[in-house]
């Protein structure tokens, strides 16, 4: 029984019958009903002397244009190129992600405490890995209406807006009230889970010029009873000044302020030095909050800077720096501001 020989088809094996033919043409049957179709018959045909129609050329298909592909829309002017069918504005293919989304980071939520930390006294964990804390004051409506002084209550941030403390002022009703900004105070920083991690002791004293043996200081422990360092005024006419101590009383930063610390719609800042007093390591600034609650209120808001690299322990005596400092200048007496030049 002999085989006729069928055209040559590529996707099928020559051992089998399908090789190329000699001539290297390849032909199509004589008979449209049996093997492989013919070539497509040519377009429509005009009539003598008629003209094609805009974009209908001879020897194409009606309803296709040269040059595209069948099943996209014909361009028109004003239409995208044919590729993606013509969407509205907004829906069409996404573009490439140029960038991951980073962590949200939730208004008002707790710092996560770092972890693997050796040398660190509990809850100061916190304070090693960022370089400056923003320092909040409540406002209290009871002392802003009437002038009746309570507690001061602070919340303490890290640069992001996450709660990194909770700050309460500890004392008795009598001594708020009879001595005004002056007053010995015990303070209290709790973290996330209300454990006490920093203790602030000041005893009462005095910050005039003209008494140099009864100036202002902090002690700082952490954890409370255990003495990290402390804050001491130095005697100045001019400006207020600092020294930043270690636990065993070695002078490790020190803290220059400004000439006038009246807060008029402006920060006021007070820069922290190396120990040598020449090198500006970081500042603490009392912000400027508002016309109402300037006026009204002394709800401060501060900000601290530091080096990353800073101590712990050095960080947590830096931030009852700044609470030291809002009680010397920026608190209210009966709803007036304690505010002043220097230390005249």
């Amino acid at each position: 029984m002999s085989h006729k020989q069928t055209p040559y088809s590529p996707n099928f094996p020559p051992s089998q019958g399908y090789a190329p033919p000699p001539d290297g043409k390849e032909s199509y049957p004589m008979n449209p009903q049996g093997g492989y179709p013919g070539p497509p018959p040519p377009g429509p045909q005009l009539p003598p002397g008629a003209q094609p129609l805009p974009g209908m050329q001879p020897g194409f298909q009606p309803g296709f244009q040269p040059g595209f592909q069948p099943g996209y829309p014909h361009p028109q002017p004003g239409y995208p190129q044919p590729g993606y069918p013509h969407v509205a504005p907004g829906y069409g293919p996404p573009g490439p992600v140029v960038q991951q989304p980073g962590p949200q980071v939730p208004p008002g939520g707790w710092m996560t405490v770092p972890q693997g930390l050796s040398n660190c006294p509990p809850g100061l964990e916190y304070l090693s890995m960022i370089d400056g804390l923003l320092v909040h004051q409540k406002v209290e409506l009871l002392e802003a209406f009437v002038g009746f002084e309570t507690n001061n209550k602070y919340t303490v941030k890290n640069s992001v807006g996450q709660k990194v403390y909770y700050a309460v002022e500890d004392n008795d009703c009598c001594t708020r009230n009879c001595c005004g900004p002056m007053r010995p105070f015990d303070m209290k920083i709790m973290d996330n889970f209300r454990n006490e991690v920093i203790h602030l002791h000041r005893p009462l004293a005095c910050d005039s010029c003209w008494c140099p043996c009864w100036l202002q200081s902090m002690e700082v422990s952490a954890p409370p009873g255990t003495v990290i360092g402390s804050i001491e005024q130095e005697w100045s006419i001019c400006k207020p000044c600092y020294v930043i101590k270690n636990a065993a009383g070695d002078v490790v930063l020190r803290i220059k302020g400004p000439l006038c610390t009246f807060s008029i719609c402006g920060d006021v800042e007070f820069h922290v030095y190396s120990k040598d007093g020449e090198t500006k390591v970081g500042k603490i600034t009392k912000q400027w909050s508002g016309l109402a609650r300037e006026a009204f209120t002394d709800s401060d808001y501060f900000g601290i800077t530091f080096p990353m690299d800073l101590d712990v322990k050095i960080k947590a005596v830096l931030l009852g720096a700044c609470f030291l400092i809002d009680f010397m200048f920026f608190e209210k007496s009966g709803n007036q501001e304690s505010d002043r030049p220097g230390m005249l």
